[in-house]
């Protein structure tokens, strides 16, 4: 993506210097037609013509995945189940705010502001948990476990939708 990004700010280089060339040239309305063909300008097209072909194969990897059954089945899914991920999506960030405000009580010696009690609370629900910031107390700790636990589920839950939502559409087919 970022390559498309670069590649299109050396194309509107390109055009932009096509439209000054009279600055560069001083030579009227010639300079427009000159200016192409001077090295530089020929330097930057050569170097701008691989990216516009990279661009064209990436629009026909786009083409693809529009014609893609499967990506077509996922896509109908995602549309089907939008309200019940929906609710999962904000079940997991009520449970988020939930716990760091738990925790932020619990240990203000360990979390001193509130986005750390959230960071906490976020590692813990996707049991990723880094481990430079824990929970020190017992209770702190137990509380850490439970979010754990209790993450494993609400992390789960969309996929279980997903699976469900496409495994009901392959049997419509």
């Amino acid at each position: 993506m970022v390559g498309f990004c670069v590649n299109g700010y050396f194309i509107i280089d390109h055009i932009l210097r096509l439209l000054t060339a009279d600055y560069k040239l001083e030579k009227g309305k010639l300079s427009f037609l000159l200016y192409p063909l001077t090295f530089m300008a020929l330097a930057d097209l050569l170097c701008i013509l691989p990216s516009l072909f990279l661009l064209n194969n990436s629009l026909r990897l786009f083409k693809f995945i529009r014609y893609s059954k499967n990506i077509q089945i996922l896509t109908n899914v995602l549309k089907k189940q939008k309200d019940s991920l929906i609710i999962v999506g904000l079940l997991a960030l009520g449970y988020i705010f939930i716990s760091a405000l738990i925790i932020f009580n619990v240990e203000p010696s360990t979390f001193p502001n509130f986005f750390d009690a959230l960071y906490w609370a976020t590692i813990s629900l996707t049991t990723v948990g880094y481990g430079y910031i824990y929970a020190v107390s017992t209770t702190g700790k137990i509380i850490t476990m439970i979010s754990s636990f209790l993450g494993i589920a609400i992390v789960a839950l969309p996929a279980g939708i997903i699976t469900a939502g496409y495994m009901k559409e392959i049997k419509e087919l």
